[in-house]
């Protein structure tokens, strides 16, 4: 059965791809969860609209992000988290919260899917983080403190 995922599914693909799924796969347990539908050829024409609108909306938000890196490049981040005598992070710190640490500080909307690091932040000190948006890119400190 050929159909278009709603969503990203695990071992199958990304969302708006058309797949071929068995037919018991498709309606035990992709349809009732709403995770694709059957492929229709109008409903194939309403994905690729669905398509262009979303790389439409991703390819502005990218030239936003693209125009903001000079703002962040170089710039240090602070952020006070709870650690333990050796200081290892009790909890490790998350892409999402180092992207909501950037807008409150500088009101640029960055999402964490554009944010790298090297390895896992789970201790305190410096860590260098990388902003890659296209071919364009950017680095700047986020500095962990004890609480």
């Amino acid at each position: 059965m050929k159909v278009i995922l709603n969503a990203d599914v695990a071992k199958l693909g990304k969302k708006y791809e058309v797949k071929n799924v068995s037919d018991g796969y498709a309606l035990n347990t992709l349809i009732p969860k709403g995770l694709v539908e059957v492929a229709t050829p109008a409903s194939l024409k309403t994905l690729e609209i669905k398509k262009a609108t979303v790389q439409a909306s991703q390819q502005r938000v990218e030239e936003v992000i693209v125009k903001n890196l000079k703002a962040i490049h170089g710039k240090v981040f602070e952020m006070t988290e709870k650690v333990n005598e050796k200081g290892h992070l009790f909890a490790a710190i998350h892409l999402d919260q180092v992207s909501s640490l950037i807008k409150s500080k500088t009101n640029i909307e960055l999402p964490s899917t554009y944010l790298h690091t090297e390895k896992p932040i789970k201790e305190e000190g410096d860590h260098e983080v990388v902003v890659k948006v296209g071919k364009e890119s950017a680095t700047f400190t986020l500095k962990v403190v004890a609480e």
